[in-house]
């Protein structure tokens, strides 16, 4: 079963086979997880995202009808997560996703394997990452999506297509304009470094 396609795994998952659904877990739990985490910048919230994300793909095998790949599937699930994810944080008024993001690279700093790179290197290398990070959570959602799809999740055109339900020529548009405002950002806070 190990080496079964998606699609049997999903067949097999339909019809009662947990380990087959488990496989489907380990294969895309991953992908599933850096696409959540990207888009909210918080990685409690992204693993609660990802865990729903399987949680209504389980549910809703039977619905499954094979028509785009399940990568496609578990994707848009993922960002329709995330979506709910974020209305919720913001009407219960918990903490913007700008400070989430911002704390939790205060965190990842602090875990951040020493290398043998000068002390200025790693600031400048920290200072870029945080500012790259900052602009791209700056996005309006439906720019920010297919940033993180294409530059982070390495997905191809077509796939971020099929994942989101838009037509190509949308992706495309929405990738040039977020990559134009993303450089715009950029421009504005030049690197600063002691």
């Amino acid at each position: 079963m190990a080496h079964a396609n998606d699609e049997q795994l999903v067949k097999e998952a339909a019809n009662g086979d947990q380990e087959a659904f488990s496989q489907i877990v380990k294969r895309w739990e991953r992908k599933i997880f850096a696409l959540c985490y990207g888009i909210l910048g918080c990685e409690e919230s992204a693993r609660d995202a990802m865990q729903e994300t399987f949680i209504l793909a389980y549910k809703n095998l039977s619905k499954f009808r094979g028509e785009a790949k399940i990568s496609s599937w578990l994707h848009r699930i993922a960002v329709n997560q995330c979506l709910t994810k974020q209305r919720t944080l913001k009407r219960l008024g918990e903490n913007s996703l700008e400070e989430q993001i911002e704390k939790n690279l205060a965190m990842a700093e602090l875990s951040f394997e020493i290398d043998r790179s000068s002390p200025v290197q790693n600031l400048e290398r920290e200072e870029r990452i945080r500012l790259v990070r900052k602009a791209v959570n700056a996005l309006p959602f439906e720019l920010k999506q297919v940033v993180i799809m294409k530059e982070f999740e390495d997905m191809t055109f077509q796939e971020i297509s099929e994942t989101l339900g838009i037509p190509l020529s949308t992706v495309k548009s929405r990738l040039y304009t977020a990559l134009k405002q993303l450089r715009k950002k950029l421009e504005e806070k030049p690197l600063e470094v002691i």
